[in-house]
């Protein structure tokens, strides 16, 4: 938390700082979606305002009507837009210059039932005609805590990764580039779900291509990390069959800190003094998106508490609260190895992106491995960030240059999950900035060690119950 916290002072002071360069020109609406700035939001405060951010979105219930839209979504198509507002980007709650256009856009869940999303495409003065679709790492189980609610001015312990992220890409910006910035979450925020947050991206960059605002030969670039990395790497892979269209302007895509087969993470993470907890966020978030997965019946009492507890949380409100949990802690005796309950082997198989086609885009594939710094001790699983597993990505990696793909794969073991992604950033800029300008790809395929070969899992027999003791750290102390 105090590293987080040290993070978000940092990189939000970087961002006010760099974000005006883009000389941005002030909002105007483009729909009858008009928002109220006040007096005094360009580039000041607005009076009597929570840190000096505009007024509009302090309205709850007017910011929620953006999002709320209750008629025939059949009418529209995947990417069409509902609705649309302009409003000047924040970041922790004080305007900046910069101009964003939020549409609210027709997408669909991981089922393929439809829904309404939302996506803000920021676009500096200086706009040079391509993009770069940036993916968030806000990680949360409140719908509240989306890219665009922070970006409209919103402020809370969830949207202030958005604070944080804003120096990541602000070098791009000055660019002229513009920045597509979708709900990646969807709007139930079904966390960890990254056939949704695949589709709500690539919907998101149909949206931004209808919206007037990019030329109609635009070049788009992807990133993103952590759980940015899973909206980045699904959109790639889903591409080319979900949305031929969109795949057509992709000219490349940087992802760091990887998940890939979630099976090996929960098991890597089980106990972590960080990470833990994640595992609960997973289950909530999952829950939310697959009809009928329940996992509850397989939990004892303090397993239910403990998903309850979460039920609204961010990733700031988790990480390293729940130090120590371990499976065994949640379930009941007979489930103590979570591969023998078939739902959550068919879900675990679902969602592991190796099992997935492959992309058709040149890939940066970037994995820190200094996971002890964060207290994740290495098991069979091996090496990792703390959360993120490097086999998994070098397999990653590996699939996708046994395809015929262009591939950059980089291994830091220097640094951790939570802090790689300011490392991250700094090699992803770069080489996003060369994709775009039209430079050839690096490929550094065959030069690391394979990495795992995927495979479904497979039901496990149940475990012979056993006492696994009180509940490990401080997740013991939590009820």
């Amino acid at each position: 938390m105090k590293l987080r916290a040290l993070a978000i002072g940092l990189a939000a002071g970087t961002a006010f700082t760099v974000l005006p360069i883009a000389n941005a020109q002030p909002a105007d609406s483009i729909s009858d979606q008009r928002i109220p700035l006040g007096e005094g939001a360009l580039l000041g405060t607005v009076p009597g305002s929570p840190l000096g951010g505009s007024s509009f979105e302090r309205d709850a219930n007017f910011g929620q009507r953006f999002y709320d839209f209750n008629g025939d979504l059949g009418a529209f198509q995947p990417g069409d837009i509902i609705r649309s507002r302009t409003l000047q980007y924040h970041v922790l709650g004080v305007p900046t210059p910069l101009r964003v256009v939020q549409l609210l856009y027709k997408t669909s869940d991981a089922n393929g039932a439809p829904q309404a999303n939302v996506t803000s495409i920021a676009i500096p003065n200086n706009f040079n005609g391509s993009m770069v679709s940036y993916h968030s790492v806000y990680d949360s189980l409140n719908p509240e805590h989306s890219p665009s609610r922070a970006i409209a001015g919103n402020v809370s312990l969830g949207t202030a990764s958005m604070g944080v992220e804003t120096a990541f890409f602000a070098n791009l910006l000055n660019q002229g580039y513009a920045m597509a910035l979708p709900d990646i979450e969807g709007p139930e925020a079904r966390f960890a779900v990254g056939p949704e947050y695949g589709r709500v991206t690539l919907d998101g960059l149909r949206a931004a291509m209808r919206s007037g605002e990019l030329p109609k030969d635009v070049q788009i670039a992807m990133m993103g990390y952590s759980g940015g990395s899973i909206a980045t790497s699904w959109a790639a892979a889903l591409a080319p069959e979900f949305a031929p269209d969109v795949n057509e302007h992709l000219i490349g895509a940087a992802m760091g800190g990887v998940l890939v087969a979630p099976a090996n993470n929960i098991g890597y993470i089980d106990g972590s003094p960080v990470w833990a907890g994640i595992s609960a966020m997973t289950i909530v978030g999952v829950s939310r998106a697959i009809p009928g997965f329940d996992l509850t019946p397989y939990l004892n009492d303090y397993g239910v508490r403990i998903l309850a507890s979460v039920n609204r949380a961010s990733i700031a409100e988790v990480e390293g609260q729940y130090g120590g949990l371990r499976w065994v802690d949640m379930a009941k005796p007979q489930y103590q190895k979570p591969f023998s309950i078939p739902e959550f082997v068919a879900v675990v198989n679902s969602l592991n992106i190796g099992l997935q086609p492959n992309p058709s885009i040149p890939l940066q594939i970037w994995q820190s491995t200094g996971g002890q710094n964060e207290g994740t001790i290495p098991g069979e699983e091996g090496l990792g960030d703390g959360v993120m597993l490097e086999n998994d990505v070098r397999g990653l990696a590996t699939k996708y240059c046994e395809s015929g793909l262009t591939v950059e794969y980089i291994s830091d073991p220097t640094i951790s999950h939570t802090p790689g992604i300011a490392k991250w950033a700094m090699i992803a800029n770069p080489w996003l900035e060369n994709r775009l300008q039209g430079k050839p790809a690096p490929n550094n395929c065959g030069t690391y060690p394979a990495g795992t070969v995927f495979a479904p899992v497979e039901v496990q027999p149940k475990a012979e119950p056993i006492d696994p003791g009180p509940a490990q750290g401080s997740a013991a102390l939590r009820f």
